[in-house]
């Protein structure tokens, strides 16, 4: 998880920045992980409800999501590795177990994208992006574990990837697929065979692709995580702007005009993360200058109230939780990367914003939305909003302060 190593930070406020990571943690453990493990079980159907709203009005036929049963796995699995308190194994090993036991294609292999509320195949769908949190929910289940049988599940699915998802012509990744993984087409811009190839799904393979490289350090997942950033660097990254190409055909031309802020901060600290994992300097160093920059490119859509606008649009000026989580992570990495205070300034601004508009004070848990006043709506879970980038974003922080406090007891 937490990036190792800070090439320029050398002396900071300690007071700010433990008092930074209490805050977090404070919500992590007293906060946001209690709602989640005592709100949202389903103990009559298995699993995990699939909606709650904003008034904790549980939606118990709602369908079950393979992105946010992968993602309850996953931010539990975190959670006991980092804090080693089991209550948070228990929930993570109900979210495997039902992960492995109805989401996976016991016939072709990989997740359904969709169950409902029973637990019943709804859209069988292989849907990459779906798929690529399989398995970082599954290696990161290992890391807390050690759990052989779901390190199988998690190769299983990278074979699958490398075999039907990988363009071997012109690099990059396919989207979507039919339950017997034939290839199908996209419809994001509603172009049939064009819109080929997204930033967020490959951004996500190579999220998976690090977690699994970390329990399974085999040179072929090697080999593919280091194609998937230099992809970036080479292809997706507009060296111009700094930047992702939001939408690309085939043969990884931007074919869309969108600038999603919050992905490209999001982008910056995971390439961070898998080039420190590669271990190849070269490779470290131009991942950290190209992170700064990114991290320079999202200052434009910093608000002065210390938000982050996901895409800048005349009128909408909405507030979604998860880049302001992202945001916070990014901009602490581009301030371990080069020591500019006006990085670590962004990051507490951030949560400071967070913490005040996102947070039910009333009922526990995070809404998911706030208007340009700071009037916080939106449910608390559905198929993508999950304790995921915020339970993340708090444990990042936790263990890299952490990191840098025993740095500098080391030197003292």
């Amino acid at each position: 998880m937490a990036n190792a190593g800070c090439r320029n930070v050398k002396a900071y406020d300690f007071k700010r920045i433990e008092a930074f990571r209490d805050e977090v943690a404070a919500d992590l453990i007293d906060n946001l992980l209690p709602w989640w493990s005592s709100k949202t079980p389903d103990y009559v159907n298995g699993g995990f409800y699939g909606r709650i709203d904003m008034n904790d009005s549980i939606y118990a036929e709602a369908d079950k999501a393979g992105v946010l049963n992968s993602r309850i796995m996953y931010t539990f699995s975190a959670a006991y590795r980092v804090t080693g308190d089991t209550s948070y194994l228990r929930i993570a090993a109900r979210a495997k177990d039902y992960c492995i036991g109805y989401f996976i294609d016991k016939e072709f292999g990989g997740a359904y994208h969709m169950l409902d509320y029973r637990g019943f195949p709804k859209n069988t769908t292989k849907h990459i992006y779906t798929n690529a949190y399989f398995i970082y929910g599954f290696a990161e289940y290992v890391r807390a574990t050690g759990d052989e049988e779901v390190l199988e599940a998690a190769k299983a699915l990278f074979e699958l990837f490398e075999k039907h998802a990988f363009d071997r012509e012109y690099n990059g990744y396919f989207e979507d697929f039919n339950r017997e993984w034939e290839r199908v087409s996209l419809s994001i811009t509603g172009a049939s065979n064009v819109d080929e190839k997204t930033q967020n799904t490959m951004m996500q393979i190579m999220l998976a692709y690090t977690n699994l490289y970390r329990v399974w350090q085999e040179e072929k997942i090697a080999e593919r995580l280091r194609n998937l950033v230099e992809l970036f660097l080479d292809k997706i990254i507009n060296p111009n702007t700094y930047n992702l190409h939001y939408i690309m055909d085939r043969y990884l031309n931007n074919i869309s005009e969108t600038v999603s802020y919050g992905h490209d901060i999001e982008l910056a600290w995971f390439l961070r993360d898998a080039a420190l994992l590669l271990d190849d300097p070269q490779l470290l160093k131009r991942v950290e200058d190209t992170s700064v920059k990114m991290a320079e490119a999202v200052e434009k859509a910093i608000q002065p109230d210390g938000s982050v606008l996901n895409i800048i649009r005349t009128g909408n000026e909405n507030r979604s939780w998860w880049p302001q989580t992202e945001a916070i992570v990014g901009y602490f990495d581009a301030w371990e990367i080069s020591g500019e205070e006006k990085f670590l300034d962004y990051a507490i601004n951030c949560w400071n914003y967070t913490r005040d508009h996102f947070i039910d004070r009333t009922n526990g848990g995070w809404f998911s939305r706030a208007n340009a006043d700071g009037e916080a709506s939106g449910d608390k879970v559905t198929p993508s909003v999950c304790p995921y980038h915020n339970g993340r974003m708090s444990m990042e922080i936790m263990e890299r302060v952490e990191k840098l406090t025993n740095k500098s007891k080391k030197r003292e």
